[in-house]
């Protein structure tokens, strides 16, 4: 499905003190560029009465404080803004590597993936980590980031009854997406392997490992790569 170019973007009022646009209605590298050339666009404006900003995979949540600018207002800023930033603003973007231990007792769910698709673990540790990943967003709890989007071939489903403690490190695939659990948490992914670095922590400034629009590469290391690098991240 591919998502019809003439209805987008939409303005939608969020609330009575926020305003919504979509670019789309599907998971798209380019859609996601054009939500964050938005953000970066009003960022760079400084838009007088804007509080907040929160990028998803394909819309932009504008919070703003009704008392110092009207809703019409906004949105006619906005769309002169939006219509002048369809090219991405990648000046922020990183590229990123995290070590990654797969299997064994930090990747319980490898074996499954691996059967769900009729490929060795071996495989799937191949795939997964010989792609590069977009930072589509960060959600669910802070600092987790979804990444996307894995090859087809190991594209898996959701666990039917999700973990009630998934531990922090835990790398997963969830259908198309794969991500990383910055801390324990409940959940549902298909937990293939496990990384010593940390994702989120408030000691550090931004507390968050990643950010929307980083490129990621997973590499496979081993378990005593895994331990040692878990003492120095102590």
């Amino acid at each position: 499905m591919i998502s019809d170019a003439r209805v987008f973007p939409r303005y939608l009022p969020f609330g009575d003190a926020a305003l919504v646009v979509e670019f789309g209605d599907i998971i798209d590298s380019k859609i996601n560029q054009r939500v964050f050339a938005l953000q970066n666009a009003i960022t760079e404006a400084k838009i007088h009465g804007v509080d907040e900003l929160v990028p998803t995979y394909r819309s932009l949540l504008i919070r703003y404080n009704s008392l110092k600018k009207n809703y019409d207002q906004l949105i006619s800023e906005v769309k002169n803004l939006a219509n002048r930033s369809t090219e991405p603003n990648a000046k922020t973007a990183r590229k990123i590597i995290i070590p990654v231990v797969y299997g064994g007792e930090h990747g319980p769910d490898l074996g499954s993936v691996a059967d769900w698709h009729g490929l060795t673990e071996k495989q799937v540790v191949k795939m997964h980590s010989e792609k590069e990943y977009r930072v589509y967003m960060i959600g669910f709890v802070a600092g987790f980031p979804y990444l996307g989007e894995v090859a087809n071939e190991i594209a898996t489903p959701r666990l039917e009854t999700p973990r009630l403690k998934v531990p922090a490190g835990s790398v997963g695939i969830a259908e198309k997406q794969t991500g990383i659990y910055p801390c324990e948490a409940p959940g549902g992914w298909r937990i293939i392997g496990r990384t010593p670095l940390k994702l989120f922590d408030l000691k550090q400034e931004p507390p968050a490992l990643l950010n929307p629009g980083d490129s990621v590469r997973f590499k496979p290391i081993t378990e005593t790569e895994y331990k040692a690098s878990s003492e120095e991240q102590a």
